[in-house]
């Protein structure tokens, strides 16, 4: 994910067309690598992230809605402290690098005019945001403190020096020529690419291979024209934003021109990296979250696997209960052939169609009587057993397949969805229910999640069991039209509308099959009936259900096609 020099350019210079001059109203800060500012300007409120996220470190203006805790952590009331009210005068990069910075005015205690300069340092697990006193050049606080025992150039601690990032010794692109970009490169090395990587500032990989794959290894005039035009790009803020959907996903604000796969435009870097980065950091903030809840279902699942086994051995031992029965008859027809001492008896096997004999095995310290009884005994005890096991075996696999459906459900949950998660293995005694002395608040109706269909049909889908339920059993008419994957744990889905288009259908699938556990199979079968037709056993586990006057239509889940139904 190239979040390089380039795309930093070019997302400072939409923040400072956007936001210049703006007014900082609201600072939160909803986990421990993300700041959120709300920012008055030009007659509009923008919501601005800044992440020091180790593996989404970022910049952008954000539509996403976050959860913010109840009680504010310290760098958030440092902010509060002195940015509350604040003016932003510039953001300005810091030459090609991924260090952006925030020059803001704004009043002391005593009302003084005061200026101080918010660092964003996007350097991946290095990543970093610094409130930097700009007069007196120390630090007020940064969002992760770093001390001499962990760097040894530079520490980060209220009350330093802010001291920058050590500087590369590599060029900026932007302010050579075509012939010292040439004579800088050997080509009779090879590996271009990693040459210009390590030569020049702001270029990723990801943007020198394009480049080299588009000079195509052709002669050195050929490179320099080459770098040439993709400087003047990036010089004049020509920038093209998209994501390209390949063998896997990426995006940059340079156009790539020999890509072959799905792509797909946006009319502003910021909102490019709105929809590029939200899922995944959604993605990685639900996984902190779930991890212990993920990692005791896995173990729930664990133990029953291991249960299942166990019942399957005693199954195979109860199946021989038939003989036992066949045994003691036998050996009740020819009690008048048995003494007692005897150890076995071979007698005609008259169930047999070709009438061989068969041993029987005695216990000579009983009678003949007593071995029969005893025969009768294991296999009444073993047609007991047979019916209880298989009673188990059944129940097992339906509780493996609702703790299957749980761990697929936290796969494709948000942050909200955690929490109901939680509480419904609460409900289900799973999990000990919380003590408090506190009043239960008021429980709010389970909030499916809302896409629109191409015809502006509107499509419900429910990403856990309480949705699901809440989605099917009573907020869907008898006669919308309900999907789910076919035998595969996945979502509930409810077309609002009683005579959907076929085409709404094919997008409703879509969502079906791509929240499911076949997000990424192809030709995955959902079906599709009427919500009358869909019904809930009694005592059954929450989100089970059973339908028919089903349909089936295949669909292979797309990302692209399900961003774009999203509300």
């Amino acid at each position: 994910m190239p979040f390089d020099g380039i795309v930093t350019r070019a997302v400072t210079k939409e923040l400072s067309d956007m936001l210049l001059p703006g007014k900082i109203t609201k600072i939160h800060q909803p986990t421990d690598t993300e700041i959120i500012m709300t920012i008055r300007s030009q007659g509009k409120n923008h919501t601005l992230l800044l992440s020091i996220h180790p593996s989404y470190s970022r910049i952008h203006l954000t539509e996403e809605s976050f959860l913010n805790p109840a009680d504010a952590p310290m760098f958030c009331m440092v902010l509060r402290k002195h940015l509350s009210g604040a003016i932003i005068e510039s953001v300005v990069q810091d030459g090609m690098e991924r260090i952006i910075n925030f020059r803001i005015k704004t009043r002391n205690e005593i009302g003084d005019i005061s200026v101080k300069t918010l660092v964003l340092e996007l350097m991946g697990k290095h990543s970093n945001l610094i409130l930097v006193e700009t007069d007196k050049g120390h630090i007020i606080d940064s969002l992760k403190h770093v001390s001499m025992a962990q760097n040894r150039y530079r520490t980060v601690l209220p009350g330093v020096e802010y001291i920058h990032p050590p500087m590369q010794d590599k060029l900026n692109p932007l302010e050579i020529d075509g012939e010292t970009f040439i004579k800088k490169l050997d080509f009779n090395a090879g590996k271009l690419e990693t040459q210009i990587v390590n030569l020049f500032t702001g270029f990723s990989p990801f943007i020198a291979n394009e480049l080299v794959n588009r000079a195509r290894l052709g002669t050195q005039e050929v490179y320099k024209d080459t770098f040439i035009e993709m400087q003047e790009k990036i010089l004049h803020h020509r920038f093209h934003p998209a994501i390209y959907q390949g063998k896997k996903e990426d995006f940059h604000v340079l156009e790539l021109v020999d890509f072959k796969g799905d792509k797909k435009t946006f009319p502003t870097i910021n909102q490019l990296l709105d929809q590029f980065y939200s899922g995944k950091a959604e993605r990685d903030r639900v996984k902190q979250q779930a991890k212990d809840l993920y990692r005791f279902i896995q173990n729930e699942k664990d133990k029953n696997d291991r249960k299942l086994k166990k019942h399957e051995r005693t199954l195979e031992k109860a199946q021989k209960a038939e003989r036992y029965q066949r045994l003691g008859e036998l050996l009740t027809a020819n009690m008048h052939v048995v003494k007692q001492g005897d150890t076995s008896v071979s007698v005609v096997d008259y169930y047999d169609p070709e009438q061989n004999e068969i041993t029987i095995d005695l216990n000579p310290h009983k009678t003949p009587s007593e071995n029969a009884q005893s025969l009768f005994k294991t296999y009444q005890k073993l047609k007991t057993s047979k019916a209880k096991v298989e009673e188990e075996i059944e129940k097992t696999l339906k509780e493996t397949a609702y703790l299957e459906q749980l761990l697929q459900q936290i796969d494709v949950a948000g942050v909200e969805d955690i929490e109901e998660i939680r509480e419904e293995l609460r409900e289900e005694g799973y999990i000990k229910k919380q003590k408090s002395g506190k009043r239960k608040n008021k429980q709010v109706a389970p909030k499916p999640e809302e896409y629109i269909a191409t015809d502006g049909t509107s499509i419900l889908v429910g990403k856990n069991n309480k949705q699901n339920e809440f989605l099917t059993m009573k907020l869907a008419h008898r006669d919308e039209i309900w999907l789910h994957t076919k035998d595969i744990p996945g979502s509930h889905v409810i077309i609002r509308s009683k005579e959907p288009s076929e085409e709404t259908i094919k997008e409703a699938a879509q969502l079906a099959a791509y929240f499911s556990k076949s997000q990424n199979s192809s030709a995955v079968p959902v079906d599709y009936t009427r919500v009358r037709y869909v019904k809930k056993p009694n005592g059954s586990k929450p989100g089970f259900v059973i339908y028919d006057n089903q349909k089936t239509i295949y669909v292979t889940p797309e990302k692209m096609k399900v961003d774009k139904l999203k509300k």
